[in-house]
């Protein structure tokens, strides 16, 4: 089913748009979650979560890509609930790991109007991603959005995983002093 048949569905407020939503990206949604938390049962739990979230946001909600919409909801949940259970009995804090390699060239946003240093960090992110290769930014997507670990990216691209290290290492690097010259406080 097309999304646009499937977002009609959410529209008309028909059952049916949860489970094609399901069986088009549940697989999809469901690997985001896993590669957060690591753990099937929270990981489940939350591609469920992504389902009501969408039902109770379309409409008013009418997102021009609904995987990316979708996507995007898995993740907060996945990260909403990765925060609020004990990282390290579950998943070893994988996906924390690959926040806090950011967290060097991202500010924490306490000095700064929050709202603002949202918009100027995400208009500067997406300029350094256009800037990037078309590897690179894949790489670093699926690092710092995807949470995928780097052994995993390695094999993926058919790197090694020492190369993959050094290539998130640069462009962390490159993306700091960026952000560093536009004036964003680290």
């Amino acid at each position: 089913m097309e999304d646009n048949d499937i977002l009609d569905l959410f529209g008309a407020r028909d059952e049916r748009a949860i489970s094609e939503t399901g069986l088009k990206y549940g697989r999809y949604c469901s690997s985001i979650a896993m590669n957060i938390l690591r753990n099937s049962y929270d990981a489940e739990e939350c591609v469920n979560d992504t389902w009501l979230a969408a039902w109770n946001s379309i409409p008013p909600a009418c997102p021009s890509s609904l995987r990316v919409f979708l996507g995007k909801l898995t993740r907060n949940i996945s990260l909403n609930r990765l925060r609020n259970s004990s990282t390290q009995k579950r998943g070893g804090g994988v996906a924390e790991a690959s926040l806090d390699e950011l967290a060097e060239c991202i500010p924490s946003g306490h000095d700064i109007d929050e709202h603002l240093l949202a918009e100027e960090l995400t208009e500067q992110l997406n300029l350094f991603l256009d800037g990037l290769t078309p590897d690179d930014r894949k790489i670093f997507v699926r690092r710092y959005w995807y949470c995928d670990q780097t052994d995993i990216i390695a094999d993926i691209y058919d790197l090694k995983e020492g190369t993959v290290r050094m290539r998130l290492k640069r462009m962390r690097d490159r993306l700091k002093k960026r952000l560093e010259a536009e004036g964003i406080v680290i």
